[in-house]
């Protein structure tokens, strides 16, 4: 049902009310069988155990009765005995409604001990390292990742040996699958490489703490993710101690600030769950105001700017030049523009580098950058 509801739309675009009606119909139907075993089960349990009652009630009348009258037993003793009785069925009646219960809140507690139990792939070593503040030089030896324990998984990447220097911006492209979101989850350590290593300033990220690293990290996913809060609570999230003035410098340097004023409230807009009472292009200026308030060292763009209008992607074009002034930038793009503007640019195909340079020296060389190039040149173009 609750899923159904989700994506309404997508089901009356397709025509497919009929067949979610019926698959709704068996779900209930199954729900109902089950739950009717419950109420069967229930409507033999409690006449049973009230029959049952008011039969050794009745003997206890007729003996007691009988007692009474031959004068081996006085009225008192009988009540006592029926008062016994009632609190001895009593807790038997209730035994079903407290099994029900129980059931129920091991079914719950299942869930949770299962979320509970569930380890993390990536901890923190004992001696782990916290720190200070970076400057961003990554540099990767050697690399080679897959998904996967299986040695017969095919690599996302392959024998990657790469130095970003601190503050540069460099442009990951490539066909899908090539590695290039791969690339940026070894960067913030949400992997750590099959083979070789990933080095911020000379660290091995394996050997520092992951909070000390991802405090200093900024990441714009392809679709901005809000929490139910404010405006201004989602834009300062990476930094809670950020003060007004900053929170909207913030929104103003990445074009947000206009739509943020035009909103009922403003910046103390409520942004619903996910960020549903705007739109995707509003939700991804947030994620870059949110990732400027927080002045990271290191900066990953994945493919930020791909579910925002030409409008919207004007607007960020023009505020990233600020959001990643004095970063390292990892940008994961098809967009031509936020290309060129890269100081370097690595193309990536079956998880290896094959082409590594700035716009000019890739067109020039006209290899597999020039190709790319002039396709997304002929889409911009239709």
């Amino acid at each position: 049902m609750q899923e159904s509801l989700s994506g309404i739309r997508v089901v009356r675009a397709f025509g497919a009310e009929r067949r979610h009606i019926a698959r709704f119909r068996e779900l209930n139907d199954e729900n109902r069988a089950a739950n009717m075993t419950t109420v069967n089960l229930n409507a033999a349990y409690f006449p049973g155990v009230e029959f049952v009652s008011a039969l050794v009630t009745v003997e206890i009348l007729i003996v007691g009765g009988f007692e009474v009258i031959t004068g081996h037993a006085s009225t008192g003793v009988v009540f006592g005995f029926i008062a016994a009785l009632n609190n001895f069925f009593d807790p038997i009646q209730q035994l079903s409604q407290l099994y029900t219960t129980y059931q129920s809140g091991m079914a719950a507690l299942d869930k949770i001990f299962e979320l509970m139990d569930e380890q993390p792939e990536i901890v923190d070593r004992p001696d782990a390292v916290s720190l200070d503040r970076i400057r961003g030089e990554l540099r990767f030896e050697d690399v080679s990742f897959r998904y996967g324990a299986s040695q017969d998984s095919a690599w996302a990447l392959e024998d990657i040996d790469l130095v970003i220097p601190a503050g540069q911006t460099v442009a990951l492209v490539g066909e899908t699958g090539a590695g290039k979101s791969t690339f940026a989850k070894l960067v913030s350590r949400f992997y750590d490489p099959t083979e070789g290593r990933v080095l911020v300033d000379g660290n091995d990220l394996r050997e520092v703490t992951a909070h000390s690293l991802r405090s200093q990290m900024g990441i714009v996913p392809q679709e901005g993710f809000l929490f139910s809060g404010t405006v201004k609570e989602n834009i300062s999230f990476g930094r809670v101690d950020a003060s007004d003035e900053e929170i909207h410098d913030a929104a103003r340097a990445v074009g947000a600030d206009a739509f943020i004023s035009a909103l009922e409230h403003g910046y103390d807009t409520q942004v619903g769950e996910r960020g549903v009472q705007l739109s995707a292009g509003q939700r991804q200026l947030i994620a870059f105001a949110r990732a400027l308030v927080a002045d990271p060292r290191i900066l990953v763009l994945d493919e930020a700017t791909s579910n925002v209008d030409v409008h919207t992607e004007g607007l960020i074009e023009h505020g990233l030049r600020r959001l990643v002034a004095g970063r390292t930038a990892i940008v994961i793009a098809h967009r031509l523009s936020t290309i060129r503007n890269a100081g370097r640019i690595i193309v990536l195909e079956h998880g290896r580098i094959v082409e590594d340079g700035t716009h000019e020296e890739l067109l020039d060389a006209g290899g597999r950058y020039w190709g790319l190039y002039r396709d997304w040149a002929e889409q911009a173009a239709a």
